[in-house]
């Protein structure tokens, strides 16, 4: 069998196993990396290991570090417990209050995970406590997190930057993270009239918007404060100074460290090392398939079925349906954007971005579907008073609805629209 069909169907495998067993898809791709390319390949295992991305590792590692400090000292739930005091009362804003909170919380660091895993329980306790479906406060609030995923310094946005900027596509974080924003924004709306939102404005004057209004938040203390400080420090130091992120977080979180605004072992322990081993090690598998054909393969495959007018369509759909089951970080960003180029070359097209773009929004919009991380959180932390079996078919429904609603509106948005 040819290299390169052995290189597709490896990374099939690693996908498979991955959903299948909820195994972790990197440390399978690092093994098959081995017996593909030094087994079977005849390549050196130095050669191999050249795939290894080090500098997003390091990238990873340091903001997830820096916001393990912010998790564990209480400053991010105290952000939180301020916007919803904001509301003062006006229960049909909460969500929209929230989406937002979330998506600010999620854009300067932490990411979508870690601020949908942050957000969940309070969110979803209170959704009960002042007559929201939880149906609608999971998707507003998960979908408000993954509208800030791909942020410049969140761990999502880092990792779509290093693969990017292997392409030669450079300076576009941005455009995508405002593209992200756009599309999650309108789908968050059309939850927010599904599924009760409009009927909340009812709901002034009640025994829930009193309670809400009430909501006590103590001011935040010294080692918050700091973490607040060296926020911003970072962001300025990353926008202006072109600081590099990863190695400026770690700076940043060791000073605060020395100056013990949180246990740093427990910000250690926070920190999602799994996920950091999922995109490295699909990243080494990729870059090996890249090296023998095997990318070229699978992009031959999905240019059979499309034209330089669908192909946003049909690999946004391919990109989302997958995305349901698995990381799209760990699994639909390192194995489908590499292979962008190849596949417009095939069908004839010169719109990476909006392909770029497409893969982006749709590998997302299908993630609060329970078979991923971000809706799975919200299912286990939903409260007493919730049907959990009810909410995990709702959150099911909407999860693979989504593979094709994301594919459309990323084609409307960057293909006939030609959204940035």
């Amino acid at each position: 069998m040819d290299l390169a069909v052995i290189s597709l169907v490896a990374l099939v495998i690693a996908v498979v196993v991955s959903i299948v067993t909820n195994r972790n898809i990197g440390t399978l791709a690092l093994g098959l990396s081995l017996v593909v390319g030094h087994y079977l390949g005849g390549m050196k295992v130095a050669d191999i290991i050249k795939g290894y991305p080090t500098s997003l590792f390091i990238t990873l590692a340091g903001v997830t570090y820096l916001f393990g400090l912010a998790q564990v000292n209480g400053t991010l739930e105290k952000i939180t417990r301020y916007a919803i005091k904001s509301v003062r009362g006006r229960v049909a804003l909460l969500p929209i209050v929230l989406f937002f909170t979330a998506f600010i919380l999620a854009s300067i660091g932490p990411g979508h995970i870690a601020i949908s895993a942050l957000l969940a329980s309070p969110v979803m306790l209170l959704a009960e406590e002042v007559g929201i479906s939880p149906l609608l406060m999971a998707l507003v609030v998960g979908n408000g997190a993954q509208a800030g995923a791909m942020s410049p310094i969140a761990p999502t946005g880092v990792i779509a930057k290093g693969i990017l900027d292997g392409m030669g596509l450079t300076d576009v974080s941005v455009v995508l993270w405002m593209n992200m924003l756009a599309t999650h924004v309108a789908v968050s709306l059309l939850a927010y009239i599904l599924y009760g939102g409009l009927k909340l404005w009812k709901k002034s004057g009640t025994a829930e918007s009193e309670a809400l209004a009430n909501i006590q938040v103590e001011a935040f203390d010294r080692n918050q404060k700091l973490t607040i400080a060296g926020i911003f420090v970072l962001i300025l130091a990353v926008i202006i100074f072109r600081v590099d992120v990863g190695l400026g977080a770690f700076a940043i979180g060791a000073l605060l460290s020395l100056l013990k605004v949180a246990d740093e072992g427990k910000a250690i322990k926070a920190m999602p090392w799994g996920t950091i081993l999922m995109v490295t090690g699909v990243t080494v598998l990729v870059t090996l398939m890249s090296k023998i054909g095997g990318m070229d393969l699978f992009a031959d495959i999905m240019a059979r079925f499309s034209t330089p007018y669908t192909v946003t369509l049909v690999v946004g759909f391919i990109a989302a349906l997958i995305s349901a089951y698995a990381s799209t970080s760990g699994v639909i960003l390192p194995a489908f954007l590499p292979l962008a180029p190849t596949l417009l070359e095939k069908v004839g097209s010169t719109e990476l971005l909006a392909l770029v773009s497409t893969i982006v929004v749709a590998g997302h919009l299908t993630d609060l579907s329970p078979l991923s991380t971000t809706g799975a959180v919200f299912i286990a932390q939903a409260g007493p008073k919730t049907d959990k079996t009810k909410l995990f078919r709702d959150m099911l429904i909407w999860g693979l609805s989504m593979s094709v609603v994301g594919a459309v509106v990323s084609w409307l948005f960057f293909t006939v629209l030609k959204v940035p």
